[in-house]
């Protein structure tokens, strides 16, 4: 699936909260066959938002939110549990898109060995760790081009196109910029994690 339209660099250059909607049915693909189809995200949106973790500038741990759009950010959530983003936006903006969840549709008996063992699958990709753990992400491949495939990952458009009217709502596990409704999923899909957003939301500030 790695050959079928990786999404171009253009796609990226743009407001995490206009890219993220339409990061929605894209598929998440790595070299060694596993694969699966991007049912939620969160925009996070540098300076102008306190809950990303750009917003006071780069850092050792965030220097890839600052690169060019396309790249891979990868971190450790609460020492555990690796999380990945897609960065967007121009460089030094610090523009991030968190994959929340994702329904597996490729090398299911790989992600399930990753995640150490037998799990449901619905349950397999179901929320950030979870994802990163199945799809074996790692700060190895923080900085990985999505784009180029360089670390044998991507993210590519298979012919799905994402929901006319995704369910909209807060970001999950945030203290600030609570009101912002910049996190987005399929509707009705099983595979979104726990506590889903209500439908119909509008965010109250527009993107720049």
């Amino acid at each position: 699936m790695a050959d079928r339209n990786p999404l171009p660099r253009s796609f990226y250059l743009r407001h995490p909260a206009v890219v993220a909607p339409e990061l929605l049915n894209k598929v998440l693909v790595r070299a060694d066959g596993r694969a699966g189809r991007i049912v939620e995200v969160e925009a996070y949106a540098g300076s102008e938002d306190p809950a990303a973790h750009s917003h006071r500038g780069p850092t050792l741990r965030n220097a890839s939110m600052f690169g060019p759009g396309g790249h891979l950010y990868v971190y450790l959530n609460y020492g555990i549990h690796w999380c990945a983003n897609a960065v967007c936006g121009e460089v030094g903006e610090g523009h991030g898109i968190l994959l929340r969840a994702i329904e597996p549709v490729a090398g299911v008996d790989l992600m399930r060995q990753a995640r150490g063992g037998p799990a449901k699958e619905r349950d397999i990709g179901s929320g950030p760790g979870r994802l990163g753990q199945a799809m074996g992400i790692t700060r190895a491949l923080d900085g990985a081009d999505l784009v180029t495939g360089d670390a044998g990952l991507w993210i590519v458009c298979d012919g799905v196109l994402p929901p006319a009217n995704p369910v909209v709502g807060p970001r999950v596990g945030i203290s600030r910029a609570v009101d912002l409704p910049w996190r987005w999923s399929v509707p009705a899909n099983a595979h979104v994690s726990k506590g889903r957003p209500r439908p119909g939301a509008v965010p109250r500030r527009s993107p720049r």
